[in-house]
């Protein structure tokens, strides 16, 4: 199944297509997202926070973080839930000011901002970036069809991924010491939650794709 299936499901609006970000990515615009989960099983294992990061694009083509979304999640009715990777995150369901939602309305409130940018930017659809995507969309898309959402902003398969940038641009897969080398910087100890993570790996996506830019790879050719 080709990714030109999924092109024109998201309309563009009309006179926003002179936003630079709408010609940079094929109409894509890159939300950076992060989940805390329960396993590693997306189907079985709960989703327990999760956080977005629209990007937006200046004048001169350069990528910056946007907006960040972030929600503490409810874990879903049956859901299974790993002591090992509560340890592993440092998430304490039962704390007081965990304030946790149900899946449903931190999915709603993430794809209404996210609508929001695409219209903002000319956009026609999201594509998630995550540092190990595959495991973040794939997390997304349980959720997704575990509270019958029909209108999912996000491609369903296409992801950017920056461990595999980062691997590229610094030689570092692993988060932390890829934001070291990129000269960002990084607090272990505030690690694997996933509202940091997530404004991390944006840092990290707009750093190597400005770099990107600075070094040639691109240029936008109707400025």
């Amino acid at each position: 199944m080709s990714e030109e299936l999924f092109d024109d499901e998201l309309d563009t609006p009309s006179g926003a297509a002179r936003h630079p970000m709408a010609r940079r990515f094929r109409g894509y615009l890159p939300v950076v997202v992060d989940v805390e989960t329960g396993g590693f099983n997306a189907a079985t294992d709960a989703l327990l926070e999760i956080a977005a990061v629209t990007t937006t694009m200046d004048e001169k083509g350069f990528l910056y973080p946007e907006h960040t979304y972030f929600f503490r999640v409810e874990p879903f009715a049956g859901a299974n839930v790993e002591a090992a990777a509560l340890e592993f995150t440092g998430i304490k369901l039962d704390h007081p000011l965990r304030m946790a939602v149900s899946e449903e309305h931190a999915i709603t409130e993430i794809f209404r901002g996210i609508r929001k940018a695409l219209k903002a930017h000319g956009c026609k659809r999201a594509v998630l970036v995550g540092h190990n995507s595959s495991f973040d969309l794939g997390f997304l898309n349980a959720a997704v069809n575990r509270i019958g959402m029909k209108r999912n902003p996000f491609h369903p398969f296409s992801s950017f991924d920056t461990a595999t940038l980062a691997g590229l641009a610094y030689g570092q897969t692993v988060l932390a010491k890829a934001c070291q080398s990129a000269g960002i910087e990084f607090d272990g100890r505030e690690a694997h939650s996933a509202r940091y993570d997530t404004e991390k790996t944006a840092e990290l996506f707009c750093g190597i794709v400005n770099r990107w830019k600075q070094l040639g790879g691109w240029m936008d050719y109707d400025e």
